[in-house]
């Protein structure tokens, strides 16, 4: 048997929306699976999905961003992400303007790092991390003015062994960021290969190009 992801759409017999947020619908879909050809009833959020952006300096630090998140009411460390919520944007644009926006940096070299959803019992959200390396400070004249929870960030540049440490530790939480940090350091322990920034991805839920 290949170990593969692959797609599947049963048979809907019922779908409607139960909610409306900026970020997300709450869905109702009634659906036929299976050999028994039961019907199920499940209900999930739709998610316009996002990017994080893995940043990594010359001197090998990972850059980290404070940032609050009320539903678990803490403050995270987090690499940069973003939404994909700018029409006709692809996942690279989307991924270069974010890190301009949330950390003032712009990157030459890009690289397709790991792709996840990230909670696919509740929701549809999908995420691709990038690898960004050869950075560069954005012009000040050019820099994104922050509000809200991000007019509050606070950032850090620590060591990849540190951020490892903080992950395995249990002092680093946030999805985006273990799955970024472990991947990388499956490539760079040879258990892994980095992809182009626009390698295809089959399954994402929206019809967007990477």
């Amino acid at each position: 048997m290949k170990i593969q992801d692959s797609a599947d759409e049963p048979p809907l017999e019922g779908s409607e929306v139960l909610a409306r947020s900026p970020l997300t619908e709450l869905v109702q879909d009634a659906f036929v699976f299976g050999a028994a050809r039961q019907t199920l009833t499940r209900q999930y959020l739709r998610h316009k999905s996002a990017v994080g952006i893995l940043a990594v300096n010359d001197a090998d630090q990972i850059l980290l961003v404070r940032q609050y998140r009320h539903p678990v009411r803490a403050h995270l460390w987090e690499i940069p992400t973003g939404l994909l919520d700018s029409e006709g944007e692809s996942m690279l644009q989307t991924a270069q303007r974010e890190l301009a926006e949330e950390a003032d940096l712009s990157a030459e070299s890009w690289h397709t790092l790991v792709d996840f959803f990230t909670t696919p019992g509740i929701s549809d959200e999908a995420m691709r991390v990038y690898l960004a390396r050869d950075l560069h400070a954005v012009p000040m004249n050019e820099r994104h003015i922050r509000e809200d929870e991000e007019a509050e960030f606070e950032f850090a540049w620590i060591t990849f062994e540190e951020a490892l440490q903080a992950v395995m530790s249990g002092v680093i939480r946030n999805p985006a960021t273990v799955t970024g940090l472990l991947a990388l350091h499956a490539v760079r322990t040879g258990a892994g290969k980095l992809r182009d920034p626009t390698s295809p991805w089959p399954l994402h839920p929206r019809s967007i190009s990477p």
